[in-house]
């Protein structure tokens, strides 16, 4: 199928779309031009910013004016219709929101409620997106994930522009994650840094990662501080904990190996006198690890700092460990 536009037209770049690529901005609206097509256009001059000739590399700004000439479309780009969320699902989505501007949103998500799909997920925050489009022609889009059973922050861009902005300050380690966790035990010494490589195993129920071995190949090394704020005796503690990579269950699997896996985190406890090492009498079996705290730079300038408070479970163990819960700052963007 082929379709031509039949004029030319010109298009402001975006605030959001600063320094992306001529050609990279093409995919993203017009689908169907190639990139062979692309480049020809660039090389006879059809395209232009601000009326200067471009190659398909160049950078594009905000506020330049893009010349689009008439385009022979290779394949006609699907028009995308949102699809229709019911009232009962915008509104608990809705309820997840702790922060939104124009570029970003943050909720804070339950334990349980997995991020994505999969095998057997109906129900997933990648699917309720829709619903938190707040009159927006975009559907925010991930920028990173927390396990199912983790609570906490979790980011949200607005736009494609952002997301590649987001996306980029994750990868380059610039955004600062601080998550609470109770773990069994009390991890000696009490503070420090807690250095480990990760290999991917064949787990029985999802995601397994455990650490390498000598010979292991692919592996990924993992680092994270931590700070012990209270502990309960040699019963429990409260850690404060500061990945510094990004690691699948990266902080699970570190804990354990200080011999303190986090409460509730069976898959990572040890069997111990029939008993899982993870689980405590009287507390619940739920995991406690939550993303308390992010601090990322802002798209559009400045430093965002969202805190998230204690869902119900962590609450109730901290109140039976004597642990005293700070208050939850609301956000600041400075």
């Amino acid at each position: 199928m082929s379709v031509v536009t039949s004029q030319v037209t010109t298009r402001v770049v975006a605030e959001d779309e600063a320094e992306i690529r001529l050609d990279r901005w093409f995919r993203r609206h017009f689908p169907g031009v190639t990139q062979g097509a692309l480049q020809k256009l660039c090389r006879t001059g059809q395209i232009r910013i601000d009326g200067k000739r471009a190659e398909a590399a160049t950078r594009l700004m905000p506020g330049e004016t893009l010349r689009i000439p008439p385009l022979n479309l290779a394949v006609a780009a699907p028009v995308k219709v949102a699809p229709v969320i019911d009232e009962r699902s915008r509104k608990e989505a809705e309820r997840m929101v702790i922060y939104r501007d124009e570029q970003v949103m943050v909720i804070d998500k339950p334990s349980g409620l997995p991020t994505q799909g999969g095998p057997g997920i109906v129900k997933h925050i990648d699917g309720m997106l829709d619903a938190l489009r707040f009159g927006s022609e975009h559907r925010p889009r991930l920028v990173h994930r927390l396990d199912k059973d983790t609570s906490g922050l979790l980011l949200l861009a607005r736009t494609p522009g952002v997301a590649a902005k987001l996306a980029a300050a994750f990868r380059t380690r610039v955004v600062h994650k601080t998550y609470w966790a109770v773990v069994v035990g009390r991890p000696i010494p009490p503070n420090g840094r807690m250095e480990l490589d990760l290999v991917r195993v064949d787990g029985f129920r999802g995601e397994r990662v455990a650490v390498a071995g000598a010979y292991d190949k692919d592996i990924a090394h993992a680092i994270t501080d931590y700070v012990t704020v209270d502990h309960a005796s040699k019963k429990m503690s409260w850690l404060e904990l500061s990945p510094l990579t990004g690691r699948t269950h990266q902080l699970r699997v570190s804990c354990a190996s200080i011999g303190s896996p986090i409460l509730g985190d069976t898959p990572y406890g040890k069997e111990v006198d029939g008993r899982n090492s993870a689980l405590v009498d009287g507390f619940s079996e739920q995991l406690h690890l939550h993303a308390r705290r992010l601090v990322l730079p802002h798209p559009a300038g400045g430093k965002l700092t969202l805190e998230a408070k204690l869902p119900p479970h962590m609450a109730a163990t901290f109140r039976d460990l004597g642990f005293t819960i700070p208050a939850t700052a609301a956000a600041v963007r400075a």
